[in-house]
């Protein structure tokens, strides 16, 4: 049976860390992954893209200080031993992803990080994409990705 690994754009991530919609489902996924029913992926690119939004919540003043700190605190700590555990892998941003993800950005007209994010998923062979932007969820349809949306 083929392994089954579900890859998680920023904003499946954040729905870990962040209560809101689709949070239910992203907490089962983990729960799956720590018994080792699934693998978790997300490209390195995402780490920043999520300490990134955790940033702009508390500016924005819709997650206080102390918030931000344990989302942020769990999200690294709970990455770095999923990684241990070889429960998640973190894909390394390559040259050839770039390229592929070059491609999709010209045929989809879509940003590069979410290029890239379509990219790794198909360059891992993910069995799940999992997002919670409703656009990039039809495009990683179009890609051949069997996405779920999570909004």
């Amino acid at each position: 049976m083929k392994e089954q690994v579900a890859y998680l754009d920023s904003s499946a991530i954040i729905k870990r860390y962040i209560r809101e919609a689709g949070s239910d489902i992203i907490k089962q996924l983990y729960q799956k992954a720590h018994i080792g029913e699934v693998k978790l992926c997300f490209s390195v690119w995402n780490i920043g893209e999520v300490l990134g939004a955790l940033d702009r919540a508390v500016r924005k003043g819709k997650l206080a200080e102390e918030e931000h700190a344990i989302a942020r605190r769990r999200f690294l700590l709970e990455t770095g031993r999923l990684m241990r555990l070889k429960l998640l892998l973190v894909a390394p941003f390559k040259g050839r992803l770039l390229f592929e993800a070059w491609r999709i950005i010209e045929e989809h007209h879509i940003y590069q990080a979410d290029a890239l994010q379509i990219a790794t998923a198909k360059h891992v062979a993910c069995t799940k994409f999992l997002t919670g932007d409703v656009g990039l969820h039809n495009i990683a349809l179009r890609e051949g990705l069997n996405s779920i949306c999570l909004s």
